[in-house]
């Protein structure tokens, strides 16, 4: 499951506010703002995994191993020109 932390930093590497995020999701901002929220409030497993589907078809892939959890974006970031 993701953690709240997760979406927070996904956001950021996408450069979405909590309003695009929750636009692209469909769910209301405050459930977003739930999600993203460390106070444990509760969140609704749907809401949970639109805002997951969201984030993945944005490029987003979610990471869970030994040594933690975390994420990295695979597509849709700026191209580099080598020079």
């Amino acid at each position: 499951m993701i953690n709240s932390r997760q979406v927070r930093a996904a956001r950021a590497l996408l450069g979405w506010t909590q309003e695009m995020l929750a636009d692209k999701a469909l769910v209301a901002l405050t459930a977003l703002k739930r999600v993203e929220s460390e106070s444990g409030l509760p969140v609704r497993e749907d809401t949970r995994h639109q805002v997951v589907k969201a984030l993945e078809a944005a490029g987003i892939v979610f990471l869970d191993s030994d040594r933690g959890e975390g994420l990295m974006l695979v597509h849709g970031a700026p191209s580099r020109s080598r020079k």
